[in-house]
């Protein structure tokens, strides 16, 4: 197989650059997906001019003509969904069937915002004067960076690309390097689609010199990142001192309530499916299941039958259903976790089955854990939950709220009561019933709340809220007529 050679797409042309650097295969080191380049100054200055110059022109395009664009983009994605779904396996680790999931979910993305270019973009008001009519419309921001995680590496691009160039935005898109291949197929899905030159441009570089080149220089308008809590917030406070607006999305520590009453089968599958999925390298994932009274020991035993049936291996290969970490420095990091939680008394309880070679870390329920634990409190990024007890619902629902993450949160009960009043009480942004903390639709909005984001949404039709700003307008002096002044129409 040839190793694919990456350019940037800079304005109107795919940009091969100087020095590149290969991204590997998390499964096989020695496997090179992609030689990708690396963007400098010069190029990083190019994009942005570019971005900047296509910006009347596109703002100026109708509405549904862009539409037509993501429409088409969108059905090229899933008519490519295995090949790009291959692609992200193989560079992210995720498994085949996630992988084209995935691409399937970005389409599906892009479809939705191309519907959303049909639909109203202002409102219309009453006046006290007469002979005045107010109404508001929505603009464009202006030139957007989009800068993504590795984690979800076509979803994600495609949640915040997809509605700023459906509301008229140009984009900046830079991906995060371990994932350029799946980022360069969804450009190019939409370059294919016809997409004016310099409305997206994609650059591959360092995190560094984007927030230099773009951010604190003021060459965009707007910042949309999704990514650690650490770099989000030195990125927000770049964006704000540059007058631009910024919409963060951060990490999660996502608990799963389990009541007595509950199914416990299905919470089994759920919280195994929540925290092991993409080998729990997703801000989503379940990562503390709160066991309430008599729940525990049944869940437990549930819980570790599940984990002992994961099969790691080749991504590629559909019988894999739990895939590597992104790299072994991240193996590393969840290893040390799990070793600092054993030394301050968690004991585990299960431990997954790994091949001896990539970047697999074994899927690992903890039990003995306390709530203040760090293993408890941070945020793990790897397949790891751990099991806390709880006597009651009321310090259940103290447990699921005692961490500086605010993102998603689950309950499992048969009692509308109890469900009612986690979910009142829970703090997070989403909050499921008998289901699993991680997956979102997306027709709703995205986020969470506390240390989890800068308390923006993302998706949905709230995704207007950040790619437009309000224009509010004040027509005077017109003719006071009202309808009924009128003439009848002659018979």
């Amino acid at each position: 197989m040839t190793t694919p050679q990456l350019t940037h797409r800079i304005g109107d042309a795919w940009v091969a650059g100087t020095a590149h650097q290969p991204d590997r295969s998390p499964a096989d080191p020695d496997v090179i997906v992609a030689e990708v380049p690396v963007a400098g100054r010069a190029d990083l200055d190019a994009a942005a001019a570019a971005a900047r110059a296509a910006l009347p022109g596109w703002s100026r395009t109708t509405a549904v003509a862009r539409g037509e664009i993501l429409f088409r983009a969108s059905a090229l994605l899933f008519e490519r969904a295995e090949a790009v779904g291959r692609d992200l396996a193989r560079e992210e680790g995720k498994t085949l069937a996630e992988g084209i999931g995935e691409t399937r979910r970005a389409a599906t993305i892009l479809r939705y915002f191309a519907g959303r270019t049909s639909e109203p973009i202002g409102e219309q008001y009453a006046s006290a004067t007469p002979g005045t009519r107010l109404w508001t419309t929505r603009e464009p921001v202006g030139v957007v960076a989009a800068v993504t995680p590795w984690n979800f590496p076509i979803a994600i691009p495609a949640w915040k690309v997809a509605p700023a160039l459906a509301y008229g935005n140009t984009v900046l898109l830079k991906p995060a390097g371990a994932t350029p291949l799946t980022a360069h197929h969804f450009v190019q899905a939409l370059v294919d689609a016809g997409l004016p030159a310099g409305v997206l441009n994609l650059v591959f570089a360092d995190g560094a010199a984007v927030g230099e080149a773009w951010i604190a220089s003021g060459a965009v308008d707007a910042v949309s990142f999704t990514g650690s809590e650490t770099v989000g917030r030195r990125l927000q406070a770049s964006a704000v001192a540059a007058h631009a607006k910024v919409q963060l999305e951060l990490g999660g520590k996502n608990a799963v309530v389990v009541a007595p009453d509950a199914d416990i089968a299905r919470a089994a599958e759920m919280i195994v499916r929540g925290a092991m999925a993409s080998a729990g390298q997703k801000c989503t994932a379940t990562s503390r299941v709160i066991a309430i009274g008599s729940s525990a020991g049944p869940l437990r035993a549930a819980i570790a039958e599940r984990v002992a049936a994961l099969r790691a291996g080749d991504p590629t290969d559909p019988a894999t259903t739990f895939g590597p970490l992104i790299d072994a420095a991240a193996v590393e990091r969840v290893a040390g976790m799990v070793a600092a939680a054993e030394a301050a008394g968690a004991r585990v309880a299960v431990r997954s089955e790994i091949p001896g070679r990539g970047a697999f870390h074994p899927a690992i329920v903890l039990d003995g854990v306390t709530p203040d634990a760090a293993i408890a409190q941070d945020e793990v990024f790897g397949p790891v939950v751990a099991i806390i007890p709880a006597a009651d619902l009321d310090e259940a629902i103290r447990i699921h709220n005692g961490v500086r993450y605010g993102l998603s949160g689950s309950i499992f009960t048969r009692d509308l009561a109890t469900a009612e009043t986690f979910v009142a009480a829970a703090r997070a942004g989403i909050v499921h019933v008998n289901g699993e903390t991680a997956g979102a639709e997306p027709h709703l909005p995205f986020g969470g709340t506390k240390g989890s984001s800068s308390w923006s949404r993302e998706q949905g039709a709230v995704a207007q809220e950040f790619y437009t700003q309000t224009k509010t307008v004040y027509l005077e002096g017109l003719p006071v007529v009202g309808p009924f002044d009128r003439e009848p129409a002659s018979r």
